[in-house]
């Protein structure tokens, strides 16, 4: 190619574009010699090799002179001949783009051919001129609602997404997308990982793939499978789109393991390059050392590792500022904090995150917990992280189905979780609640199946959790009978209405507001098919539920006490936004200490008031929560100052539109198994 190599400069890692060519930097342990190979942009065809003639400390580089922009290109290792990642073809953990999606393909990968690992792609860093992309969207911690989203499920079924766009970046951003996300009223999208990824080899001899993503090799590219041409270009494009719309973009990173698997996994890029030394270790009884498998997954990135931990950090930096996006929500989030196997809230990357100026203003979400050594983190991170809170969760779907000895729990639920978020150290934004999350039931199947059905899966229904707290209101799957259907929309309206009420941050998944079924199946991680895509078709009673999320998205959004309550006695901040709260047995007397341990108590009342909440403009809700099967008479609340109660909500009612206006003063006959929410009303005030 009539190339020339000279000893470059050892940083930034990478590939990055010179005057004269790319200098081509890469971290490698314990090698003899490490080689950049070029391949033929069409066919893969190796082209060149050129041994990088430079080496500081543990960084091999060199410039080559006329490598072009969009050139093709991995890394290959010489080491002792007995090492079985000699001359194998490995991946560039920096690379920003990929050549095309990673897969697994036995015969290739057994007779070490290049042809089976995709190959990285020079870009140029200073193309894109980012101050002509939309800002970043500032949304306040308290009118954030996640929608958690799978950029290929959100459009492959659209019917108004060009054929060609569908289940890709460009899909995900189209106009009828993101306008119905709009009007749903949410304010932020998680999405689930972006991360170029391989579907393990064990599912794809199955003739199944990973659909969900959780299985990367590299915490920089984007999936190329999301892609109509350019995944990087079309990726930044997304993120766009979504900012034009005031719609922050939160990544789903996966920092616990990577693709590599065990000891018998593939190597396609960190092993090749660094061995073994960047996966945590455990020694048998023999004394003979083994992977930690803390994530489930056959490995797990030791983050206290020095290249790792510098790895995670210039990765979050990356997305944070190149592809903008808002934040992370982290996938089995311990792992950050283990140093190297035990669990520390201070850990040195951690500390490093909330120090760092860039990484410390993005939203940074905890899944609390992982399969390690005291796994069990819920509450454990520090402010300014959000977890995901799996008590809530559990709390609201078995105090809905109708298990008993719960309302006391479901009282602290609903209030913020307060025992594991405390006050005066985090705001009660800090939990992240939600009744569904992508691994287990739809919010409909929630209601419709007891037990899992996962057969499609392929591993005899052994997969996902058993324990679901759901109910099919009376039989297992799809039925014709009216008062079921009745009954499972209705719980589907309680169990909406309480996410959205509850102090926290509410988080529900695509697809939940239009009734989306899995058909039972709670761990559809290789259903890459109508079973997880979001079908766009609406019936009447799909619609129906769609526009009550809606009505109770706009409520919460209305207030400044459904969901961000600021209490006197929290000394966090210095602000107060309620003058008190109370709390009501049925008769409308107050509740007792002892009234939260009656096993079959399942009926209550919660009263929110503004500070000065009789003038006009501020607020003071009740909310009457029903979960037994019967009918209860609530005594409401006295008014001195006149006026009444106004109903703002009630989950009987299949539609908003059946809601009557009235105002009580008194007494209300609430229905079993149903929320009503009330507002306070002076007279002769007319309704908003």
């Amino acid at each position: 190619m009539g190339i020339t190599a000279s000893s470059g400069f050892p940083y930034p890692l990478g590939a990055s574009v010179t005057a004269n060519g790319v200098n081509f930097a890469v971290t490698c342990y314990h090698a003899e010699a490490v080689y950049v190979c070029l391949f033929h942009q069409d066919t893969e065809e190796l082209l060149a090799r050129h041994l990088l003639p430079a080496k500081t400390g543990d960084v091999w580089h060199g410039e080559i002179a006329g490598v072009p922009v969009g050139q093709l290109y991995g890394y290959e290792v010489a080491r002792k001949k007995d090492d079985k990642n000699a001359r194998r073809l490995l991946i560039d953990p920096y690379a920003k783009r990929l050549s095309r999606p990673q897969q697994y393909i036995a015969r290739q990968y057994s007779e070490n051919s290049q042809f089976m690992i995709a190959k990285s792609v020079v870009v140029d860093n200073n193309a894109d001129n980012i101050s002509q992309r939309p800002e970043k969207v500032a949304v306040r911690a308290s009118k954030r609602i996640i929608y958690e989203a799978h950029v290929k499920g959100l459009s492959q079924r659209h019917p108004d997404v060009p054929e060609q766009e569908r289940g890709t970046y460009l899909g995900a951003s189209h106009p009828a997308v993101i306008n119905h996300i709009k009007q749903l009223g949410v304010t932020c999208v998680q999405f689930m990982p972006l991360f170029a990824f391989m579907p393990e080899p064990y599912i794809t001899a199955k003739g199944l793939t990973n659909y969900w993503g959780y299985n990367p090799f590299t915490f920089f590219a984007p999936e190329p499978r999301y892609a109509v041409s350019n995944a990087l270009q079309e990726c930044r494009q997304m993120v766009d789109a979504y900012h034009a719309a005031g719609i922050e973009v939160i990544l789903d990173v996966v920092f616990n393991h990577t693709a590599e698997g065990g000891e018998d996994g593939p190597n396609l890029s960190f092993r090749g390059l660094l061995t073994d030394e960047v996966y945590l270790k455990i020694k048998d009884k023999t004394g003979k050392q083994h992977y930690a498998n803390y994530s489930g997954c056959g490995n797990t990135v030791d983050t206290s590792h020095p290249f790792m931990f510098n790895y995670i950090l210039d990765a979050m930096r990356f997305w944070l500022t190149e592809m903008r996006v808002d934040g992370f929500r982290f996938d089995l989030a311990p792992c950050v904090g283990r140093e190297p196997h035990s669990f520390n809230r201070h850990s040195g990357l951690i500390k490093a995150m909330l120090q760092d100026p860039t990484i410390k203003q993005a939203v940074l979400i905890a899944e609390p917990w992982d399969m390690g050594p005291d796994g069990y983190q819920l509450g454990a991170f520090p402010y300014p992280w959000f977890e995901v809170n799996d008590k809530f969760r559990d709390t609201v779907r078995a105090f809905w189905r109708g298990d008993a000895g719960l309302i006391g729990d479901f009282a602290t639920r609903i209030m913020g979780s307060r025992d594991c978020f405390h006050k005066h150290s985090r705001p009660v934004v800090s939990s992240i609640n939600n009744i569904t999350y992508h691994d287990g039931f739809t919010l409909h199947d929630l209601v419709t199946y007891n037990e899992k059905h996962n057969l499609a899966n392929g591993e005899e229904n052994r997969d996902g959790h058993s324990h679901n707290l759901s109910w099919n209101c009376g039989v297992e799957g799809e039925t014709q009978d009216s008062k079921i259907i009745a009954l499972r929309e209705k719980q589907k309206r309680n169990l909406f209405a309480t996410l959205l009420l509850s102090q926290g941050t509410p988080h529900m998944v695509a697809g939940d507001e239009m009734g989306r079924t899995q058909l039972g199946n709670n761990n559809a991680y290789c259903q890459d098919n109508d079973m997880s895509w979001l079908q766009w078709e609406l019936d009447k009673t799909k619609q129906d539920f769609m526009d009550f999320c809606k009505t109770v998205i706009a409520l919460r959004q209305s207030s400044q006490l459904l969901g961000n309550l600021h209490l006197e006695d929290d000394t966090f901040t210095d602000y107060t936004n309620a003058d008190f709260v109370n709390w009501y047995k049925p008769d409308g007397t107050d509740k007792a200490s002892e009234d939260w341990q009656i096993k079959h108590n399942r009926a209550f009342a919660l009263e929110l008031r503004c500070a000065d909440a009789y003038k006009e403009e501020n607020e003071h809700w009740l909310i009457c929560v029903n979960a037994s099967d019967n009918d209860v008479r609530f005594h409401l609340p006295t008014l001195p100052q006149g006026g009444g109660w106004h109903l703002r909500l009630d989950t009987r009612y299949s539609t908003i539109a059946e809601q009557p206006h009235v105002c009580m003063q008194q007494v209300f006959l609430q229905q079993g198994k149903s929320l009503v929410l009330f507002s306070y009303q002076q007279p002769l005030t007319k309704l908003p």
